[in-house]
């Protein structure tokens, strides 16, 4: 059997393309399950998985319990909130202490970029990283990656542009990372003070007219302005910038083609996205939902096999 070349999903950046297509392969058959009348299989019947969240999540943290459950492993769930964290425990007694309990593998999101990379060097566990500040989101790059393959056929050759809050944004840098290493070519769009300098570094396009980005692209990667990690004012207010960068139906209708639309949740409606655009014939959102749950089976069924 094909296994990761890594023992942990830390970020796009440190998986190989062959690795990539391992989790496609791997999520493939899991989706197949998923649509089955019984929708669990024993593959981490002996696994215990911690899902460590020192920031809040919904979505992501659902949809790892979900792919957990589905795998019919053994779970336990931790946040921060009502922790010893609050009474200034430090991050890798926290993680130590629950190693204690006989966890073999970690899932956590951290408000701190690199927080996932100091604990694998610490602890025996593997670890999945489900958001780390700015920095990375490994697990949902590669579910959009695999949601743009089920919808165009491959991802490779085809046209993405990631429009909104780049500077903020763990999803975007993951995606930048995930597309380039499947041939995609990548452009980003959004005002020029929520793009990040570093950013023409990475080999991306950059455009500040979304209207040409979407003439330029075959799929639109649509982020959320993340207005609790902005410090300070990036734009005038949230109506000028819909003005500007938001997106309706009636623009997509408008294009000389059809575009694929994407959001990785949660859609902040009627700023970046119009209703009319996100539940249109053009959007594959909640495609990314189902689609997330295969994924983070696949890439929990694989670490385990590492060990």
């Amino acid at each position: 059997m094909q296994e990761l070349s890594v023992r942990h999903l830390l970020g796009i950046k440190d998986i190989t393309p062959q690795d990539i297509q391992l989790i496609f392969e791997t999520a493939d058959n899991f989706k197949d399950v998923l649509n089955r009348p019984i929708k669990k299989v024993p593959s981490l019947r002996d696994i215990t998985i911690a899902n460590v969240f020192f920031e809040n999540s919904t979505r992501t943290r659902l949809s790892f319990e979900l792919a957990e459950k589905r795998l019919s492993a053994d779970t336990i769930n931790f946040s921060s909130s009502g922790s010893s964290v609050k009474k200034g425990e430090t991050l890798l007694d926290t993680v130590n202490n629950i190693l204690a309990m006989k966890v073999d593998m970690i899932v956590m999101r951290h408000s701190s970029p690199g927080a996932p990379h100091f604990l694998s060097k610490h602890i025996p566990a593997n670890i999945v990283n489900a958001g780390d500040g700015t920095h990375e989101h490994p697990t949902q790059a590669l579910l959009d990656s695999f949601s743009i393959r089920e919808r165009l056929g491959e991802v490779a050759g085809k046209r993405v542009v990631i429009i909104g809050d780049i500077l903020h944004s763990r999803v975007a840098l993951s995606n930048i990372f995930a597309l380039q290493k499947q041939g995609a070519e990548v452009m980003v769009c959004g005002p020029i003070t929520l793009l990040p300098k570093y950013i023409q570094q990475l080999g991306v396009k950059v455009e500040t007219d979304v209207r040409k980005a979407l003439e330029w692209c075959d799929v639109a990667n649509v982020l959320r302005i993340q207005l609790e990690r902005q410090q300070m004012k990036y734009f005038p207010s949230l109506r000028e910038y819909t003005l500007y960068y938001g997106i309706d139906k009636k623009m997509l209708d408008s294009l000389n083609k059809e575009i694929v639309l994407m959001h990785p949740g949660p859609i902040n409606r009627g700023v970046e996205l119009s209703s009319d655009a996100a539940d249109s014939h053009h959007s594959i959102i909640l495609n990314q939902v189902e689609n997330g749950v295969a994924i983070r089976m696949a890439v929990l069924y694989l670490l385990a096999q590492r060990g």
